[in-house]
């Protein structure tokens, strides 16, 4: 199994509100690292992290955003625990990133996006290739169930029209005609909106 040499994150970002900064630093607290959290004048707060050796550190700077603590963080990790430590909180607290795991002869790129893997690719001198992708199945499902609604009732609307239309030519009472034309201007209307 090939060896890892580093972890960089690139544009990761961590939203939370006050519960979850709370839960994040009890969580950053159980991951076997040393930490220091430092509450700054601003209602900023940074956490120090560092593996137990000494030999890494990583800040994260939280910066407080109305009702939410941001933290924006690029950097680059070789300590497993530090590595596997912020994974787990992009993971955990819906964060979002580009992650490039490198190893000796090519470098795997996580794409997450509210904590979850969406894209993995491997890039190399070979060049790139998407070793796995996340298809939303249930959402385009739900999106072609609506779509063949939608078709459904533009039909149904479509053969009220056209029956209107009958009728309104096989009609001589004005008041009759008023009428069907009123129901014709409706259905004209509720038809652009359905084919919009």
């Amino acid at each position: 199994m090939a060896k890892r040499l580093a972890t960089e994150y690139v544009n990761a970002k961590l939203q939370l509100n006050q519960e979850e900064m709370t839960r994040f630093i009890a969580f950053m607290e159980d991951q076997q690292l040393r930490m220091q959290v430092l509450v700054l004048d601003n209602g900023n707060q940074e956490l120090l992290l560092h593996d137990i050796a000494g030999r890494e550190e990583v800040r994260l700077t939280f910066e407080r955003r109305q009702d939410y603590y941001v933290c924006e963080l690029s950097c680059r990790l070789v300590e497993p625990k530090l590595t596997n430590a912020l994974r787990k909180a992009v993971s955990s607290f819906r964060g979002n990133a580009i992650v490039n795991r490198i190893y000796s002869h090519y470098t795997m790129i996580y794409h997450y996006r509210s904590g979850t893997v969406q894209k993995i690719v491997e890039s190399s001198e070979a060049g790139e290739r998407i070793v796995f992708e996340h298809k939303d199945t249930l959402g385009q499902l739900e999106r072609v169930f609506n779509s063949r609604l939608i078709e459904r009732e533009i039909g149904l609307v479509q053969g009220a029209v056209n029956e209107l239309l009958d009728l309104r030519n096989q009609t001589a009472d004005r008041a009759e005609i008023a009428t069907i034309d009123q129901r014709l201007t409706e259905l004209t209307h509720k038809l652009f909106v359905l084919e919009a």
